[in-house]
């Protein structure tokens, strides 16, 4: 009789896997004599066709009954998992085979899970619904589960497969989860450290111990991929500080006993601290001598030696090589130290590297964005050399698009050891956005605007939105639309629609409504050098007065049309035009009014913007200062209307702290006497003015504590003023009033005296989108100036 089972395949010797019972010398004469199998059956299949079973099997009809090959024959069967058990009975010159088949999945359930959604789960197990089951797949499939956990920081997880036997030989398999708590760190300790304290060396890491605060961020979950990150940016810190030697010996986890938390230890070992010696060039390249690069250098002897500076320094002073025709110039830092001195001398190595040229131009990822979108952003075509710099600008110019959460660009070897295949990969965001904004005002309460727009339209990146203000006392409609390259051209092209009207009887005594269109159109005339050109058609309507309103309001009451065009000339070097973090901004403008219309006047604009990151002072990528300066001045032409709606206006985004126009020449302590009952009135108007100049310090910070939580603060000191007044008529003078003898005004607010304000901010990503809020508190006001202490802006992305 031959016989098997399961167990017997995994772990017995393969004479307890098939049986042959004989007796001395007959055994002996029946094995010797070559006994052939004459037929072989299969029993106790019900879905699996005996054909398929033979199939497996190592012996076949004809065979003898090979010891050997039988044994082989039970294992391959069991191994195609299919069977729960197998048998092989000899019966006279028949093979019999009795299987029991594996039951099929019906389905796979999930139950307790919470932190790992089904979905998530499915994708790692090897269990398929209307599959064979097994019972060593699910135990495999249980490790995975709890490998997922164990990513998401929950190393006490328990799984439990449960089987539920249906009919027809069917099984449901159900993964009972016991998620636990998460298995958070601790404590962060750190071992060797001498010249920084654990504090401040658990500020560069992005492990975090785990704190109450911590409820929107993963900082404090432990994970061995973190932990090697961690290391390597220990390392780039260490070695920004001069520390040329530093070595990190290990970064370890341990498990609590108790499975609830870990503790985590960076050993380390320092080394000494080394300054910059003597610097200096080697150049190879023809044309380009050594001393004429020496101006390039940004580094000082006797300065701490800083990784990070050397290499910027040697990409900076690369780009440069390159761009005045030397695509494949390549710059090198090589180092010496001097452990005695424990200085570091430092040599720049200009040589020309291999030569590479872009054979292929691939975009890959873009599942909304159209090819040519793309390919008309990148600073190289196919046939272009392919240098590190081009690599650079490619990839933030698709970054500052704004229309993908991640970029890269990557290369790979082309048909020739000169030719280079290169792929720009993306990974598309929501570029539609949902705005909420307002803010409150001493004057005029809780002020809200709404806006809908889609910056990439369809994949054309053509740039649209509408958007309305929701006040009470103000209305207001833009429709906008924006083609970044027209006519397939190095033109921004774009047309906006719009209808404004404000009742701003709270702090002003008249009413203001205008429609009309504006066309734009720009170019580029480099990287940095752009200009722009706009011409607008608008009808304004001034009325809503009453007895309180200015003269000077009131002078203008009825319909004007502007015609103006105006150009604005932009220099910029910002790194990034969406979150800029280092670089310069300048823009000159001007527009002129009077090509038709009833206004005659010249208005210029300067601003410019300075970025510094303070990364080497502070030891943090998120901290940046701006400083930011405007000046602007309007001069009439001809015999226009002078209307004060044309002037400019100080306070709000401007001059945080003061309410929109609330700084600058305002008509005051007008007086009305009452005739009927001598009863007195007094009222303002806002009115604008001539010559405006702001000046503004922000320094961007990580929030102390929230940083993981996506939050980001401000500090900011703003500055400012208006002056000039720009009426049809001046009032001021008693003796001017032959109408209203019994009316009288002042102007007051129109000098050039600072005003200064001073506050605090913050920027939220939060999961309901980008909330801003700002609280700006004058410090030097003019009596009348009218202040807003809050304001905040709400964004969501779709």
């Amino acid at each position: 009789m031959l016989m098997g089972s399961k167990a017997s395949a995994q772990f017995a010797p393969a004479r307890r896997h098939t049986a042959v019972e004989h007796n001395g010398a007959a055994e002996r004469e029946r094995h010797s004599s070559g006994q052939v199998i004459e037929n072989i059956e299969v029993h106790g299949n019900d879905r699996i066709e005996a054909s398929t079973v033979l199939s497996y099997m190592v012996v076949r009809t004809g065979d003898t009954f090979n010891q050997d090959n039988l044994d082989r024959s039970l294992k391959t069967l069991y191994a195609t998992g299919l069977f729960k058990d197998v048998t092989l009975h000899r019966s006279g010159d028949t093979l019999q085979v009795q299987v029991v088949e594996n039951p099929i999945v019906n389905r796979i359930v999930f139950e307790g899970n919470h932190a790992a959604k089904d979905e998530d789960l499915r994708k790692v197990i090897a269990l398929r619904s209307r599959a064979v089951f097994s019972q060593q797949t699910t135990a495999a499939d249980r490790q995975k589960i709890l490998e997922v956990y164990a990513q998401k920081a929950r190393y006490g997880a328990d799984v439990t497969p449960q089987i539920v036997r249906l009919a027809h030989n069917r099984v449901d398999v159900v993964f009972q989860v016991n998620e636990g708590p998460q298995t958070l760190i601790r404590k962060i300790s750190f071992v060797g450290n001498k010249n920084f304290s654990e504090a401040r060396l658990a500020g560069v890491v992005s492990s975090k111990e785990t704190q109450w605060y911590r409820f929107f961020s993963s900082s404090d979950e432990y994970n061995p991929e973190r932990l090697r990150y961690d290391a390597e940016l220990l390392r780039r810190f260490y070695l920004a500080n001069g520390f040329v030697d530093f070595q990190m010996i290990n970064a370890t986890g341990e498990l609590s006993p108790d499975r609830k938390s870990f503790y985590v230890t960076f050993t380390l070992n320092e080394g000494p601290r080394y300054r910059l010696g003597k610097m200096d060039i080697r150049s190879s390249l023809r044309h380009v001598p050594a001393a004429s690069l020496r101006k390039y250098i940004e580094l000082f002897p006797n300065q701490w030696y800083d990784g990070n500076a050397v290499q910027h320094n040697a990409t900076n002073m690369e780009e440069i090589i390159q761009s005045k025709g030397n695509p494949f110039a390549v710059v090198r830092p090589e180092i010496a130290r001097n452990p005695e001195k424990r200085i570091v001398n430092l040599l720049f190595d200009v040589s020309e590297g291999p030569r590479m040229y872009v054979e292929r131009l691939d975009i890959n990822g873009n599942t909304i964005t159209q090819d040519s979108v793309i390919r008309r952003q990148l600073p190289m075509a196919e046939g272009d050399p392919f240098t590190a710099m081009y690599k650079k600008y490619s990839k933030q110019a698709l970054q500052d698009l704004g229309y993908f959460s991640s970029v890269s660009i990557d290369q790979s070897q082309g048909s020739a050891p000169d030719r280079v295949n290169v792929a720009a990969n993306v990974v598309e965001k929501p570029t539609g956005e949902f705005s909420l904004g307002g803010g409150y005002s001493t004057d005029v309460g809780i002020i809200g605007n709404l806006g809908l727009k889609q910056h990439n339209l369809l994949g054309s990146g053509v740039d649209a939105g509408i958007s309305g203000t929701m006040a009470y006392y103000q209305r207001q409609v833009d429709l906008s639309v924006t083609d970044p390259y027209f006519l397939n051209r190095n033109l921004v092209a774009g047309v906006d629609l719009f209808y404004i009207e404000n009742k701003y009887q709270t702090y002003q005594n008249y009413s203001e409504g205008r429609y009309g269109v504006t066309f734009r159109l720009g170019y580029a005339y480099t990287n940095h050098l752009s200009q722009s050109w706009n011409y607008s058609l608008i009808h304004r309507t001034i009325g809503g007065s009453w007895s309180e309103t200015s003269f000077y309001i009131l002078d203008q009451a009825g319909s004007s049309l502007l015609s103006q065009i105006g150009t604005t000339l932009t220099y910029d070097t910002r790194d990034s035009r969406l979150q800029p973090h280092k670089g310069f901004v300048a823009r000159v403008g001007g527009d002129f009014a009077g090509a038709g219309g009833d206004e005659k006047y010249v208005r210029g604009k300067v601003d410019v913007g300075y970025y510094l990151p303070l990364d080497d002072m502070m030891g943090n990528h998120d901290w940046t200062v701006a400083f930011t300066a405007g000046a602007g001045y309007l001069a009439d032409w001809g015999n226009g209307r002078h209307d004060v709606i044309d002037n400019f206006y100080l306070g709000g985004q401007n001059l945080r702290g003061f309410l929109d126009g609330g700084v600058g020449p305002r008509a005051v302590g007008q007086t009305t006497v009452s005739p009927a009952d001598g009863a007195i009135h007094s009222q303002e108007d806002l009115l604008g003015g001539r010559f405006i100049y702001t000046g503004s310090m922000t320094v961007n910070f990580p929030m102390p504590f929230a940083a993981d939580m996506g939050i980001r603060g401000r500090y900011f000191v703003d500055t400012g003023a208006l002056a000039g007044l720009r009426v049809r008529n001046n009032y001021t003078n008693p003796n001017q009033l032959n109408y209203y003898p019994y009316k009288y005004e002042r102007v007051s607010g129109d000098t050039l005296t600072p005003r200064i304000s001073t506050g605090l901010g913050f920027s939220w990503k939060s999961p309901f989108g980008l909330i801003n809020i700002d609280a700006g508190i004058p410090v030097l006001r003019k009596r009348n100036d009218r202040t807003q202490l809050l304001r905040f802006g709400f964004g969501q992305q779709f």
